[in-house]
């Protein structure tokens, strides 16, 4: 099936995954959409949600292409972490996440020309040592935090606090690359070179 791929995303991280398995989206075009949790929903479900939500949003401007979409949430417990949007919620978040595990879910939606869909969330677990005050305090001064869902970028600075996963590692950067490929070729996209040995 013809049609252009289009990134309903901002996000450089997800543009770097997707080079990683030879694809480079024709359009980049984020999806301006409410990005917060609804009453009693689960991060799952939020994760989930919010890729069908941006990916059926951009999709109304892009009827004959493929547009792709994806959402991290990071949970501790029943709770999701969003973007930390200053530091002192960056440092709450940090100190949630010290010395246990945590849940991070990548939701992944993918609409293709004519409006058929293809979605799944994507669960990795990470295990984070415990953090001293002063590393929690030097990872803030560094701003790597900003932007980041769960006020964390494992493939950074913070990649020290990490002493392992369950699942995939580059759905904890922003886009699980096998599960997307897998999404993309069910719909009958074919551009890519990450066909290649299936």
């Amino acid at each position: 099936m013809t049609g252009r791929l289009i990134l309903a995303s901002a996000s450089p991280r997800r543009l770097e995954l997707l080079a990683q398995i030879g694809i480079v989206p024709d359009r980049v075009v984020p999806a301006d959409i409410c990005e917060t949790p609804l009453k009693t929903e689960l991060p799952r479900q939020l994760a989930g949600r919010l890729a069908d939500a941006k990916a059926a949003h951009v999709a109304l401007a892009f009827a004959d292409d493929y547009v792709l979409a994806a959402d991290t949430v990071v949970a501790c417990g029943r709770r999701s972490l969003a973007k930390a949007e200053t530091a002192d919620q960056a440092e709450k978040f940090l100190q949630m996440l010290s010395g246990r595990s945590h849940r991070v879910y990548g939701g992944i939606s993918v609409i293709a020309p004519g409006g058929q869909k293809a979605s799944r969330v994507v669960l990795t677990t990470v295990h984070f040592k415990t953090l001293s005050k002063s590393e929690i305090q030097r990872y803030i001064d560094t701003d790597e935090w900003q932007g980041k869902a769960g006020a964390y970028a494992i493939q950074g600075l913070a990649s020290v606090f990490v002493k392992r996963i369950n699942g995939s590692y580059p759905n904890v950067v922003g886009l699980a690359l096998h599960e997307t490929a897998s999404l993309l070729t069910g719909l009958g996209y074919s551009k890519g070179k990450f066909q290649n040995g299936g």
